[in-house]
């Protein structure tokens, strides 16, 4: 399946559209490629699968666009089984859209020229003007309502572009996006089944569906809004419950979920593994962009941080997506099951876009005495602007000239660009990041970045301590490394639980500011003993806040090649750049970092004078072993390449053989035919495009 694009406009490349950034517009069965070196017997029978973000409209126009818009897109290696009589297993290649609503009604309309939804660039740019934004917020309301008057294939009822991550609970791999439910994949061939609610799954056959009621958002006006689901929920290892959060711009703002498994409930199992729908979480401070929490066996922490996202954002004359570093950063601490327990913990302003560990802290009784968490900690939302193709503003601790304030709704046009076609009034045009003179001398497109020192982004360990239930006090605040550290991972049996070794994603570059522009351009994969680090502290507490364990940088690390370093680095050979890597651990594992990290790797000298990628452009998936860190275990070479892209998962053979059964697919849309109505909608749909 091919998708429909546009003839590219060179004299203005938006930098998370061009080079491996560029979305893929064809799609493919499970189909068999090759590999070198060896691949594990742990991997037989699996199958790895990313998700990530592939627009099928903007692709390649000078408008607003934003690295987490696309469309969700699932690329994936399936390690079949050797055939009869054979040794060698097949490793097979597959890659499809995700056919959430958006998607559908996208392909079916193929005069649209931008999204449905508006960009995030759009909502979080400081200088937008506000007729900009409520013109995107009233065309995507037209365009939702269009899609279920007759003459549609498919009415829009959710807009979740699930582009964010895959997860496995209790029977079904569900694709996941802040802005809706999970929907379910079919695996290995990672088709479409349907909405997952937390009662019920488009698609499944109707005898195997509960009805229990409202399912996630529950009932009433808003209930659209109320069923927006994080795109990390936790599975618990053990007991199999999933937790879930729940976020939106309407007060209480955060509603919980727990979801246990069914598949394997029995009448003997305990009333706590009762389901628990959108229970208010109490105290968060308003309509926050909240990505992610952290689950330990007995706790959960909801992070209620300085992001905002609110369209009342705009009656303050702020973007609908800011950045306030000098409120503070807090931590809501309540046990699994009791959200109306929730105990707030307040330290300095931050960014939290990903856990990476937690874990209960237990006195000799068996009592739980603190929660602590491993958090890539950022000073800074620098990512979001960049990711747009927007300048970042500076740091609070900045010395310079600050950014350009966003200008009123109630300011006189009296240039030409108050008659301009709001639809391309881009922030590349705004900001003038591009010319085609400037491509012409310095090479491909790279997204505006900050050289800030004030700007971090660590591995970071909190303790919150909850025995004092006179105070909420966190006890210990500090970062691991001083590496600037993403896309965290650990091995899967230790995720609610300490996790020694924690791995993640970093760079080589120098300049931390550079990092975080070019977060996703990851050419170092780190491993870090964190009991080892956080043993260094007790010997020598580090400052709050501002202190730090280790203060080498990633060069020091690597020329210091100590085996025995608490801290190991891969790093990719020169042009070759990374995805988020994800732990598999070896069937007799000695010990937890016993197994093998699994990520996508593109070679950026594919890529010509201009900075896009050739057409026979390929990527490969590596097999790295977790323990030594030096060595590649295997490389799939696939036939084609994959976009830089955000969180993937491996599914065992075990859990695909138990996936629940499926009656129905979601299908690509097929022309109908031309009825009068339809030529109506046609028509308005062209002028909105």
């Amino acid at each position: 399946m091919s998708a429909r694009g546009h003839e590219r406009k060179q004299w203005a490349p938006h930098p998370y559209l061009a080079g491996n950034f560029a979305p893929v517009t064809t799609t493919s069965a499970p189909q068999p490629v090759e590999y070198s070196g060896t691949v594990p017997d742990e991997l037989q029978g699996g199958m790895y699968v990313r998700n990530g973000g592939n627009p099928i409209s903007n692709s390649d126009l000078g408008r607003d666009a934003h690295w987490f818009d696309g469309d969700g897109m699932l690329t994936g290696v399936w390690f079949d089984r050797a055939a009869a009589g054979t040794k060698l297993p097949t490793p097979r290649f597959v890659n499809q859209f995700i056919l959430t609503d958006l998607c559908l009604s996208t392909l079916e309309n193929c005069t649209l020229r931008t999204p449905v939804m508006p960009s995030i660039t759009t909502l979080v740019n400081p200088v937008a003007r506000m007729v900009e934004i409520l013109w995107r917020i009233f065309r995507s309301a037209i365009l939702v309502l269009l899609s279920h008057l007759p003459g549609s294939a498919q009415a829009i009822k959710r807009i979740s572009v699930a582009n964010t991550s895959i997860l496995y609970h209790d029977g079904r791999a569900l694709a996941t996006c802040e802005s809706g439910p999970p929907i379910r994949i079919q695996l290995p061939g990672l088709e479409t089944v349907g909405w997952y609610d937390g009662n019920r799954t488009e698609g499944e056959p109707i005898e195997e569906q509960r009805d229990d009621g409202p399912g996630f958002g529950g009932t009433g006006i808003n209930s659209w809004m109320r069923e927006w689901t994080t795109g990390h929920p936790k599975v618990d290892p053990a007991s199999g419950e999933m937790m879930l959060f729940h976020c939106n711009f309407i007060p209480p703002f955060v509603h919980y979920s727990l979801l246990p498994q069914e598949q394997s409930k029995t009448q003997s199992q305990p009333s706590a593994y009762k389901k628990l729908l959108n229970a208010p979480v109490p105290g968060c401070s308003g309509g926050k962009m909240m990505h992610d929490f952290g689950v330990s066996r007995h706790h959960t922490v909801i992070l209620d941080l300085p992001l905002t996202l609110s369209p009342f954002n705009m009656m303050k004359n702020k973007p609908i997506v800011a950045y306030e570093p000098k409120k503070a950063a807090r931590f809501g601490v309540f046990p699994r099951r009791v959200p109306s327990a929730v105990r707030w913990f307040e330290t300095s302003g931050c960014c939290i876009f990903h856990t990476a560990n937690t874990w209960d802290e237990l006195d000799s009784m068996g009592h739980t005495v603190a929660v602590n968490m491993l958090a890539c900690r950022l000073t800074s939302a620098s990512l979001v602007f960049s990711a747009g193709n927007l300048t970042p503003p500076p740091h609070p601790n900045h010395k310079g000239p600050q950014y350009n304030k966003r200008m009123s709704f109630f300011a006189k046009y009296d240039d030409d660009d108050g008659v301009k076609d709001l639809e391309k009034v881009s922030s590349n045009e705004r900001t003038a990041l591009l010319a085609e003179d400037h491509l012409a001398k310095y090479g491909p497109p790279t997204p505006p970045i900050s050289e800030d020192d004030e700007e971090q982004c660590r591995l970071y360990y909190y303790r919150f301590d909850i025995s004092n239930t006179a105070s909420n006090k966190i006890t210990d605040q500090y970062a691991l490394s001083s590496i600037p550290f993403e896309f965290p991972t650990v091995a899967p049996d230790v995720e609610m639980s300490f996790a020694r070794f924690i791995y993640g994603c970093s760079t080589s570059n120098a300049s931390f500011g550079a990092a975080l522009g070019k977060a996703t351009k990851i050419d170092v994969i780190v491993k870090m003993d964190a009991e080892t680090l956080l043993a260094r502290a007790k010997a020598t507490p580090p400052d709050s806040v501002s202190g730090c364990l280790d203060t080498r940088s990633v060069q020091e690390v690597i020329a210091a090649n100590n085996p025995q370093d608490p801290i190991r680095i891969f790093e990719l050979p020169p042009h070759h750049f990374a995805q988020e890597a994800r732990f598999v651990s070896r069937q007799s594992a000695i010990s937890e970092d016993d197994g093998f990290l699994l990520f996508y790797v593109f070679d950026e000298s594919q890529l010509d004078e201009s900075g896009e990628c050739k057409p026979d452009a390929t990527s490969d998936l590596w097999v790295l072993d977790a323990m030594d860190m030096r060595t590649v275990i295997c490389k799939i070479h696939l036939p084609t390449r994959v976009p830089y892209g955000l969180h993937g998962n491996w599914f065992s053979e075990e859990k695909i053989q138990k996936q629940r059964a499926v009656e129905t697919l979601r299908d690509m849309p097929v022309e109908g035919k031309r009825t009068t109505w339809k030529k109506v909608k046609d028509y308005l749909i062209d002028a909105l495009r």
